[in-house]
C-alpha cells in the first residue's frame, strides 16, 4: 500500500508507505526517539530491533517520510473484524506538523480496505495529553487495563483503551 504524495508546512513532499524489513534500524530510532516522554513511566528505550521484527510478522508498519527520512510511523494489525493501531510515533522534531493525525487516517484507511468494523488502541495513563487527541479524532474510552506484572512502572498508572467505529 502506498499513499500519493502531500504537502507538509514546510513545504517538501510526504509519502506514506508500508515499512520493510530493511526499515526496521529506522523505526527503532525514531519510536524510542518519539518515545523518550514515557521514561517518567518506564525505563530503557520502548522497542528493540527483535521486538519490531516480531511486530511485522503480526502486522505491518506504515511510514510517513520526506525527502529528510522518516518522520512518523504507526503499528497496525487485523484482528478478525477490528483493526489494532499501536506505536504511534511521530519524530520530536516534526510534531505539531499534523503527521500524527495524517498516520492515524491512514491507519484507518488500512483496516477500512481490510474489512474491519472498527478500530482499537490503547494508551498510558500518565500520558495525559494522548485522550485528547484520540478523543479529537473520535475515539472513545471503553475500558482500563493494568499494565502487564512485568512492566515496573514507576508512577501509577494503567492502560486507557480506546476505540472508534469505521464507517
Amino acid at each position: 500500500m502506498s499513499y500519493a504524495p502531500r504537502s507538509s508546512p514546510h513545504g517538501e513532499g510526504i509519502s506514506i508507505r508500508r515499512a520493510q524489513s530493511g526499515d526496521v534500524p529506522g523505526l527503532v530510532r525514531l519510536i524510542n526517539a518519539a518515545f523518550i516522554v514515557e521514561q517518567f513511566v518506564f525505563d530503557g528505550d520502548r522497542i528493540n530491533a527483535e521486538e519490531t521484527q516480531a511486530f511485522m510478522e503480526t502486522g505491518q508498519f506504515l511510514i510517513v517520510e520526506d525527502s529528510v527520512g522518516f518522520a512518523g510511523c504507526v503499528y497496525v494489525e487485523i484482528r478478525n473484524d477490528r483493526g489494532y493501531l499501536g506505536l504511534l510515533a511521530v519524530a520530536p522534531g516534526r510534531q505539531g506538523e499534523g503527521l500524527g493525525r495524517m498516520l492515524v487516517a491512514a491507519a484507518e484507511d488500512y483496516f477500512r480496505a481490510g474489512g474491519c468494523c472498527a478500530v482499537d488502541l490503547r494508551i498510558i495513563s500518565p500520558r495525559t495529553p494522548l485522550p485528547p487527541f484520540y478523543l479529537h479524532l473520535g475515539y472513545a474510552e471503553i475500558g482500563t487495563a493494568p499494565f502487564s506484572p512485568s512492566l515496573q512502572a514507576k508512577v501509577p498508572g494503567h492502560y486507557i483503551i480506546m476505540s472508534k467505529a469505521l464507517t
